[in-house]
């Protein structure tokens, strides 16, 4: 399978905060990507829910380790052939 490149613009702290999780996870960002993407492709549309809220606010950290591991609970089987 042939491969590319996608490039994007984040917010530096996020990226380390990403990072970070993504480590403790044993992923790369470049595999949690591509988990993101394949549930976005297998669910047909954003594999989690997104709405607008009467004000913005930002998770802590076990709110965004339990949003994580929902998604990769809900695409353990795609993970598991990433993992190879």
């Amino acid at each position: 399978m042939a491969t590319t490149n996608i490039n994007i613009r984040i917010d530096e702290d996020l990226k380390k905060s990403a990072e970070q999780l993504f480590s403790d996870l044993g992923l790369n960002m470049s595999s949690a990507i591509t988990i993101f993407l394949r549930s976005s492709v297998d669910y047909n549309g954003i594999p989690f829910e997104i709405k607008k809220t009467g004000r913005a606010r930002t998770l802590n950290d076990d709110e965004l380790l339990s949003v994580s591991d929902s998604i990769i609970s809900k695409n353990k089987e795609a993970y598991e052939v990433l993992a190879k």
